[in-house]
């Protein structure tokens, strides 16, 4: 047998693809654990069907998991595919054309057969048409190869045949020198009480292991040094675990209840699912009968004095508006966060968008601003998330915050921070009266405090603190329900202006790049990898580009606009078709240009280069790296 050559490269990306039920989540999920141990950087793109279990064998029913790894920044899971392993011809239909010229496919080949070419919609066999002339093919027969593995244990076909995914899993775990123990100790723990199921894993693991050193299939392996990542403890974090985290770290720093209300939906249900494990941190959860239940619940949480939080994605956002109206007039904190996803209406439940921004703005009746924050990594979900607490409690306010489907689902190497570099979180509840019968010592339920408009935070029951709740505007001050025309002039400006404030919680934008130039790339949300890939190609091409990265949305920094000013010219990518660069145009008064997608899928990096070479008007074509 000759001998494998290893041969170091700088970063890979991979790609799991197959049917609903072949376990590609789980498969992506443990490579990238085994990864993040191999102290690289990396970034991640789970891609899936809306179906529960979609029709085996279809194109609509491949399910995808894609990573991006290497021994520098990570910023995106990657333009290109440089292994596709495809369990199916369907997945390999789906994705072929993510694959980089030269790169490599490998797939079950034991699954490339008429029936199967039939439900893909292929006419001849991908594998012998020479379609795929322009790859390094590898054919693995994974479906026998777990069938012999297995041939001795007591499970059944159906539960041998489902397996196969570890097998493929322990041949990709080599082919890249990542470490096996990850996975050894995942599937220890998971199927410790099933001991049959245990051991076939681990023996399928193992063979995918060693299957590429004992085979001429394999002339080359890889290995990714270590990234240079900054000193402290890591954990890979998935976006959707880092905003549970976030709120649960907020309810620790402020010594209040974390109450979560919430309706199942796509893609935000996995945060109550997180939250429910928080019990012994003082987490209360509660699936409710609907989203409105769901908002009005946390409401109630808030008045009665814990922290309120709801979650949704866009349709129930729509929902919850009145809801969060009367949060809003009743100046309580709560935090709505929305886990956009494609629309409208059902739209795409599993695919990502930023197509909520204007419904968070301006989807309420009346004047009823908002401060309105954004996720911009999976780990920057954790800080949001507090972020969004501390100043819902502050200002007395309700709080949107904004992460999408790419963030929820991906997942990165989190920093996790020390519990006193956190924001400080004060917490003031209106102290208990002595109310006389002459009207001496009343409470005044909506004086405010001088730096932040906030009104008191009154708990019921709290003596002397009796006053009126409700939707009906109320007199300044005093709390009374007032009709009176230059009292609601006054409250609606006052709490405008309580938004207003919030800018001095903002921190100073972060240039990317230089102070000025051509080209100004303005991003909110989840694109920042994305811009940060695309505008550092095009930097390395020479070009005149930065970038910068907005948080808060409602109220925009003022520094942004004196940032811009150093430019030309302006470009705002979003995937959407075209919300921030409506609110920036009417904000700056600058012929701001867009870029958008709604495909369900973040930008690649070249799709940002590319209109960052347009734009300046380059003729040279940037290169990947």
């Amino acid at each position: 047998m000759s001998k494998i050559v290893v041969e170091t490269i700088s970063e890979a990306t991979v790609l799991f693809a197959g049917d609903s039920g072949d376990g590609m989540q789980v498969t992506g999920t443990q490579f990238t654990l085994a990864t993040a141990h191999a102290m690289n950087d990396l970034a991640t793109l789970p891609d899936f069907p809306a179906e529960i279990r979609a029709p085996a064998g279809t194109t609509y029913g491949v399910s995808g998991y894609q990573l991006k790894f290497g021994s520098a920044d990570v910023r995106t899971p990657g333009d290109e595919v440089d292994l596709l392993v495809a369990m199916n011809p369907a997945a390999l239909v789906v994705n072929l054309g993510r694959v980089r010229i030269g790169g490599t496919i490998l797939v079950n080949i034991n699954s490339f057969d008429q029936k199967n070419f039939k439900l893909a919609n292929i006419e001849s066999n991908p594998l012998e048409d020479g379609s795929l002339d322009k790859f390094r093919v590898i054919s693995v027969e994974l479906t026998r190869l777990t069938r012999e593995t297995l041939a001795d244990s007591d499970l059944t076909h159906k539960e041998i045949d489902r397996s196969k995914n570890m097998f493929a899993l322990g041949l990709a775990l080599w082919m890249y020198s990542r470490p096996i123990k990850p996975a050894v100790d995942w599937i220890s723990t998971k199927f410790a009480k099933k001991e049959n199921i245990k051991n076939a894993n681990l023996q399928l693991l193992h063979k995918g292991y060693h299957f590429g050193e004992t085979t001429e299939q394999f002339a080359f392996r890889y290995e990714v040094n270590p990234a240079n990542l900054s000193a402290g403890k890591y954990r890979v974090i998935q976006g959707i675990t880092a905003l549970a985290m976030g709120l649960v770290a907020a309810g620790q720093k402020s010594g209040l209840k974390i109450f979560y209300g919430s309706y199942p939906i796509t893609p935000a249900s996995d945060l109550l699912h997180a939250l429910s494990r928080y019990k012994n941190y003082g987490v209360i959860t509660m699936q409710s009968e609907d989203e409105i239940g769901a908002v009005g619940s946390a409401i109630g949480a808030s008045f009665g004095g814990n922290l309120g939080v709801t979650g949704t994605s866009g349709p129930g956002l729509a929902l919850k508006s009145e809801a969060i109206n009367l949060a809003l007039i009743a100046e309580l904190p709560l935090v709505i966060i929305n886990v956009m996803r494609g629309g409208p209406s059902t739209g795409l439940p599993t695919k990502t968008e930023q197509s909520d921004l204007l419904q968070a703005m301006y989807g309420r009746n009346g004047d009823s601003p908002l401060p309105i924050i954004s996720s911009s990594t999976p780990g920057d979900c954790f800080e949001t998330a507090y972020e969004a607490c501390r100043i819902a409690v502050k200002y007395m306010t309700p709080v949107i915050l904004l992460s999408d489907g790419y963030l929820a689902n991906g997942a990165e190497p989190w920093l996790i921070p020390d519990a006193d570099s956190l924001r400080d979180f004060e917490v003031k509840f209106a102290p208990a009266r002595k109310s006389s019968e002459n009207g001496e010592d009343v409470f005044l339920p909506y004086t405010r405090d001088e730096t932040t408009l906030a009104r008191p935070w009154a708990k019921p029951a709290t003596p002397g603190l009796e006053h009126r709740i409700g939707g009906l505007e109320k007199e300044n001050i005093s709390g009374n329900v007032s009709y009176e025309p230059d009292n609601h002039q006054l409250m609606t400006d006052l709490r405008a202006e309580k938004v207003e404030r919030i800018k001095a919680e903002h921190t100073p934008l972060k240039i990317f790049g230089d102070d000025s130039g051509d080209l100004l790339v303005i991003g909110w949300g989840s694109t920042k990898g994305s811009i940060e890939a695309g505008v550092s190609r095009a930097r390395n091409a020479g070009l005149s580009v930065s970038a910068v990265h907005i948080r808060f949305l409602n109220p925009l920094p003022d520094e942004l606009g004196v940032i811009a000013a150093s430019f030309k010219k302006w470009l705002v990518p979003e995937l959407n078709n075209g919300q921030l660069v409506k609110v920036l145009r009417d904000r700056f008064l600058l012929d701001m240009r867009p870029l958008n997608k709604v495909e369900g899928m973040p930008f690649k990096a070249s799709e940002i280069s590319d209109k960052i070479s347009e734009m300046i008007g380059s003729t040279e074509r940037i290169p990947e790296n």
